[in-house]
């Protein structure tokens, strides 16, 4: 199984999101986006938001970076 699970990812991903707008990640699609799309950054150099062991692949890192809120997700109409 994975940890933490694509829900508890959504939550994290959302939790800044009032009530009665839009989330900003309604669909598994969305995190597996977000996260192939850090580690993608993290393999070409960039270096990791989280403490991460040698051995820690760059999707696992991206995940993690996430699920602590070091990323973000952004909708589609706004900027980095």
């Amino acid at each position: 199984m994975i940890h933490p699970s694509y829900s508890d990812l959504l939550q994290v991903v959302n939790s800044e999101v009032e009530p009665g707008e839009a989330k900003v990640a309604n669909s598994r699609y969305s995190i597996v986006m977000a996260t192939s799309k850090r580690a993608r950054q993290i393999v070409a150099g960039d270096e990791p938001l989280v403490e991460a062991s040698e051995t820690a692949k760059p999707l696992s890192i991206a995940v993690e970076e996430l699920n602590q809120g070091k990323i973000k997700i952004l909708a589609e109409d706004e900027e980095e």
